[in-house]
């Protein structure tokens, strides 16, 4: 479980793989000066409910990861969360956003004569 440091607030969980992709979007957003909404469920462990912070690139902001090594990254999943922050609503941290293969019966295949 890895954290962001927001300024002088306490530290928010989030899941390494999670905030791996997040530390891209917040940082692309930050560089090119725009300031946005941050909102998460808490995790298990913390108290119940869900947060939201406004992220500007005049406070401090830390990334720390639990694990070492850097995860490869879901193009998608950073397009989405992108795309959200630059909404009205912000970022709103959901779980990955992954295609799923289709899966085609091999019979349907013969029919199409690719096999």
């Amino acid at each position: 479980m890895g954290t962001i440091q927001y300024g002088d607030s306490s530290e928010i969980h989030i899941e390494d793989r999670a905030l791996a992709h997040l530390k891209v979007a917040i940082a692309t957003k930050l560089r090119r000066n725009e300031s946005f909404t941050l909102s998460w469920k808490h995790p298990e462990g913390d108290a119940p409910g869900r947060s939201t912070i406004w992220l500007h690139p005049s406070i401090p902001l830390r990334f720390t990861f639990e694990t070492p090594e850097n995860p490869q990254l879901n193009a998608k999943w950073v397009q989405t969360l992108m795309m959200e922050a630059s909404s009205s609503g912000g970022i709103t941290l959901v779980d990955e956003v992954v295609d799923t293969p289709v899966e085609i019966d091999a019979s349907a295949l013969a029919d199409l004569g690719a096999e």
